[in-house]
């Protein structure tokens, strides 16, 4: 049974949730790769949240992907069962306090907020670049069965092309201070975009217990490519009531996947 704890609450050959603008000044990351991730424009996609083309008819509308694969994301993360590993997975964030957002964009499935090179995390010894960060309402992993009103992925992309997302779960409480501060910059149309050149600290967006959970999955929009690497945090950060309908009112009504089967993969619990 899922728990709701409020009535309001992804590379690849394409992300559209993720909607990302990228700036590759890395090396090792080619042209194409950027063109796989940037899709900062509005695009006529055939899926959507809602109706013949919500998200349980994705494997059957977007032929090729990987939406009916056998490591999809998001899951019901039990904590019962998740297992605490004798090789526990390595990861260092190294977020400035003075990390420059660039731009931020409503494309139509997300609000995104895309920012200039610098931050990064470093997992199991792996440099991956902070791309952007985006919303989904309500969340999209489950803690055993409990569903908090947001979702807060921040993206990042190593030199070869591939994905560690960090999830940050959200419940509802006193205001956030880097959540307001995004918001200032809303609302946005759907298609709009505004470049920006503002100062911001992410680690305010971390739990301040940072253990985690971590598995391989997929994106959670098509085409669901798999072999993304999640990082999801076991406790949530606060946020206002008013934050989160903020947040609501720039994105489609309930922009999430629903939980997908685990098919045997292992949860792992890891202490930070």
């Amino acid at each position: 049974m899922k728990i709701s704890l409020s009535d309001s609450i992804s590379v690849s050959t394409r992300i559209v949730v993720l909607s990302l603008t990228v700036v590759f000044s890395f090396t090792g990351c080619s042209n194409d790769a950027a063109k796989k991730l940037s899709h900062s424009e509005p695009v006529q996609d055939k899926w959507s949240y809602q109706g013949e083309t919500a998200p349980e008819f994705w494997e059957e509308i977007e032929k090729g992907s990987d939406c009916g694969g056998n490591r999809q994301s998001p899951i019901n993360i039990i904590d019962f069962y998740a297992v605490q590993s004798d090789s526990p997975v390595d990861l260092g964030i190294h977020y400035a306090s003075d990390t420059h957002i660039n731009k931020v964009v409503n494309s139509g499935y997300t609000v995104q907020f895309d920012f200039m090179p610098g931050d990064s995390i470093l997992l199991n010894g792996e440099v991956y670049r902070l791309i952007q960060i985006h919303f989904h309402e309500h969340a999209e992993h489950l803690i055993s069965g409990v569903v908090y009103p947001i979702e807060i992925h921040l993206v990042h992309l190593n030199k070869a092309g591939e994905l560690a997302v960090l999830a940050v779960l959200g419940k509802e409480g006193a205001e956030s201070q880097i959540i307001e501060l995004l918001e200032s910059f809303l609302p946005l149309k759907m298609g709009e975009s505004k470049q920006i050149d503002v100062q911001c600290d992410l680690n305010q967006l971390l739990p301040a217990d940072r253990t985690f959970y971590s598995y391989s999955g997929s994106l959670t929009t098509p085409p669901c490519t798999e072999g993304v690497h999640w990082v999801v945090f076991k406790n949530p950060i606060i946020l206002s009531l008013d934050e989160v309908s903020t947040l609501k009112s720039n994105m489609p009504l309930n922009n999430y996947r629903s939980e997908q089967p685990l098919n045997g993969r292992v949860v792992t619990v890891n202490p930070l």
